[in-house]
């Protein structure tokens, strides 16, 4: 309940002292310098590359036959490392990833686990399999045929150089090695499909690939345990790919021989793609179909090229239908493919390649244009998708007779474009996977929930909304770790690498910098680091340098931390300038006087007490019995004009306008600070938001007292009422508090609500619609 104080004018003055909320000492909004890494001339203060900057380049020429019959992949490569440090290098270290598949694999030994009411089929024969899909190395040597000795080291190789490469200095060096592809584990392997006999292969970390050497961690050689990604250098490729004659091969790169391995009908839909409006089919569903029931007469070998990139990956089968696109980025023309069985259908051929189009241009707005000549999104199984440059594996599929939920397609839609999405991040932005995952995931996920939002209005965003991080911010503390964890120590990698640090920039963007400031920001980090690989200060120093706002409080609280955000009004107190009239003065106290007359007592007494002994005695009245002590005297009166007089212009429109002081007592209950965003709903029906920056808690942040006039009485306020600051107790937004409310239960006798017996909303209107019901279907 709020009470009316009255001040006089003189009080006005001392005010600010009269509210000042009280000192408490705290780290939080100091600056992060002693936390940050020094500043140098490799990476400057300002978060830029420095004039020193360097990064090591490795290029790759391989060969490689995908063997269908035993799922095996062979290959031979050539690669050329090219030391551009200020290091001899004596030895280089080389990327086994797919090691973490070998039987006594640490990702395996140092896993744990347990079972409580069951196990799935997929956990179940990983933990049983006892066959071996880690590398068999059969050659390492040099541009001559001669030997290199070589340590292997689980999911890392040593080669020992029999002359140390010097600082821009570079060697060429041979590896042959063949594994056995696993069933589509993690985020590699093949979908087999019984009913046909066929499978879908996606192909990825295949080929021995070189380490990092750079200027943060030397070799960053960390094992490769499932979770962490990966850390990479760019380089040019070129890869030959053998399969079998009747497969279709798609890859991450530009296919050099077009001519050898597609039709002449072909060729002709891929000419037509290039002006068509909507994805043209380069190989239809009709030909998959028939593909998939006959048998190959041969191999064919295709020929891709990727200049400038950090990885390489392709996808392969007979199953494959395949459209393609060409859209316009940023006034550059760019391949948008898809690669899908028609087990993905309808789905995949009506949103696949148009979604893949529509990402490209939002994350080439808020980055930069994206600089490849083609972007690709392939079928893969139910689940999530990988990424790979210029190639992605996505899940989403609908029911086996083509309906399905809406759940479904717009996780598929979701899936494709953070996938696609990774093309920037960590593709061009080549940040440190295997150390830092929120640097791609979290950034990543953030672009996406904007390319979500302008896919489809009111689109259902899984992560970026700060409501939706709020039952995670809700966990103890124990059972979480800061954003700034290494990747292989994180727990509850969903809401910790991607949603946290997604959300943490939407608040950014749309409530703490504002969208001008952060979006010139967040491009020039991705214009900054383009081609090169930053590390978690220089995105810290980038955003603050081109916003020009300090934001160490920010990234300590959200990223340093996990404490959760937590405020709430305590009090209000509601105060207003007194005018001094003498005459309301004495009206106002004459009505509350005849108030408090209205007593129980009193009211009984009228009627029980008929006349009082001086009323039948008139006799004992005196000057009191009719002086009103209410009345207003000449001396007040001219004592009133007199002060009135005395004051100017300004002051006396002050206190004849009836502003309203209203002292408001925010609690930092969290711990979190963050802005403060209040709404004021005043008498009349009008409202008004107030924001209040985060430094309001910079002397005390528990408490804070904030002073606020208005020329109208409030009758509520609300704390963050557009839910933007990820508040996990709104209870204590408001006030006057909002009535408790009842916990609704339900009473029932039957079975819990479904979907009519299990049938989805499409299956469900198929079967109204040929029984002639009206369907709630939607435009």
């Amino acid at each position: 309940m709020q009470r009316l104080v009255k001040l006089s004018l003189l009080i006005i003055i001392s005010l600010p002292t009269f509210a000042q909320t009280a000192f408490n000492a705290n780290g939080r909004f100091e600056q992060l310098e002693s936390t940050l890494p020094t500043p140098n001339s490799y990476r400057t203060a300002s978060g830029s590359p420095g004039k020193d900057y360097w990064q090591q380049r490795a290029d790759y020429d391989i060969k490689v036959e995908l063997d269908d019959i035993n799922k095996k992949i062979t290959g031979a490569e050539t690669i050329t490392y090219f030391n551009n440090s200020p290091d001899e290098l004596p030895y280089l270290w080389i990327q086994l990833d797919q090691n973490v598949f070998e039987k006594n694999a640490a990702s395996k030994t140092g896993d744990t686990g347990e079972i409580k009411t069951g196990i799935s089929s997929r956990t179940f024969n990983d933990l049983t399999d006892t066959r071996d899909y880690g590398y068999k190395i059969t050659a390492v040597k040099d541009v001559k045929g001669n030997p290199i000795r070589h340590t292997i080291n689980q999911t890392m190789m040593r080669i020992d150089l029999p002359t140390p490469v010097k600082s821009g200095g570079s060697v060429s060096f041979n590896i042959e090695w063949n594994y056995l592809i696993t069933e589509y584990l993690s985020r590699s392997g093949y979908e087999f499909f019984a009913k046909d006999g066929n499978a879908n292969y996606f192909i990825a970390h295949w080929f021995p690939r070189m380490a990092v050497y750079n200027d943060v961690y030397g070799w960053q050689h960390k094992q490769f345990l499932g979770q962490g990604e990966f850390t990479l250098n760019f380089g040019n490729y070129k890869v030959a790919i053998t399969a079998p004659n009747d497969m279709v091969v798609g890859a991450g790169g530009e296919l050099l021989n077009p001519n050898q391995v597609m039709s002449s009908t072909q060729l002709k839909r891929w000419d037509k793609a290039k002006t068509a409006t909507r994805p043209v089919e380069i190989v239809t569903q009709a030909e998959a179909e028939a593909a998939e029931k006959g048998k190959p007469t041969g191999k064919k070998t295709w020929v891709f090229k990727a200049d400038n990139v950090r990885d390489f990956a392709f996808t392969a089968s007979r199953k494959f239908i395949w459209d393609a696109l060409q859209v316009d980025v940023e006034g550059k023309k760019v391949w948008a493919m898809s690669y899908y069985s028609k087990e993905g259908n309808p789905l995949w051929g009506k949103y696949s390649t148009m979604v893949v189009a529509h990402t490209l241009r939002s994350y080439s707005k808020r980055t930069i244009a994206y600089p490849y000549p083609v972007a690709i999104s392939c079928h893969a199984t139910l689940g999530g998708g990988m990424e790979y440059p210029m190639i992605s594996f996505n899940g989403g599929r609908p029911e086996t007779d083509g309906t399905y939920t809406e759940n479904v397609k717009n996780g598929m839609i979701g899936v494709i474009i953070h996938e696609v999405g990774h093309n920037f991040f960590p593709m061009i932005v080549n940040s440190d996977e295997r150390q830092w995952s929120w640097m791609d995931e979290g950034l990543n996920t953030f672009c996406q929930f904007i390319a979500e939002q302008e896919w489809d209005r009111n689109f259902p965003a899984r992560r970026g909304d700060p409501q939706n991080i709020v039952p995670y911010m809700r966990l103890d503390s124990k059972n979480q770790v800061p954003i700034m964890a290494n990747s292989e120590n994180i727990m509850d990698f969903g809401n910790n690498a991607y949603a946290k640090p997604a959300t943490a920039l939407n608040i950014l963007r749309e409530t703490v910098m504002g969208r001008e400031l952060f979006d010139y920001a967040f491009k020039e980090y991705a214009r900054r680091w383009a081609f090169k690989q930053p590390y978690p200060a220089d995105f810290f120093r980038t955003l603050e340098d081109a916003s020009g706002v300090d934001l160490d409080w920010f990234w300590r609280g959200w990223f340093y931390g996990t404490e959760p955000v937590n405020q709430a009004i305590e009090t209000v107190e509601w105060f207003g300038l007194d005018n001094m009239d003498p005459v309301a003065k004495k009206e106002t106290e004459k009505a509350k006087a005849v108030a408090k007359q209205q007593t129980i007592t009193n009211i009984r007494n009228k009627t029980e007490i008929t006349s009082t002994f001086v009323e039948e005695n008139p006799d004992l009245t005196d000057f009191y019995n009719t002086y009103d002590r209410f009345a207003t005297t000449e001396t007040e009166k001219k004592k009133y004009q007199d002060y009135l007089s005395g004051l100017s212009a300004d002051e006396r429109k002050s206190i004849t306008e009836g502003k309203n002081l209203y002292v408001v007592n925010f609690k930092n209950k969290g711990g979190l600070p963050m802005p403060v965003i209040v709404k004021l709903n005043y008498e009349d029906g009008t409202e008004e938001v107030l924001r209040f920056p985060a430094e309001i808690w910079r002397l005390n942040d528990v408490q804070a007292k904030k002073i606020i006039p208005t020329t109208k009485k409030v009758v509520k306020w609300t704390l963050d009422p557009y839910f933007e600051i990820a508040d996990i107790d709104t209870e204590d937004n408001a006030y006057p508090r909002e009535p408790a409310q009842p916990t609704r239960v339900q009473l029932f006798k039957a079975q819990p609500r479904s979907y009519s017996g299990g049938q989805n909303p499409m299956q469900e209107a198929q079967n109204a619609k040929k029984s002639g019901a009206v369907t709630g279907s939607k435009n």
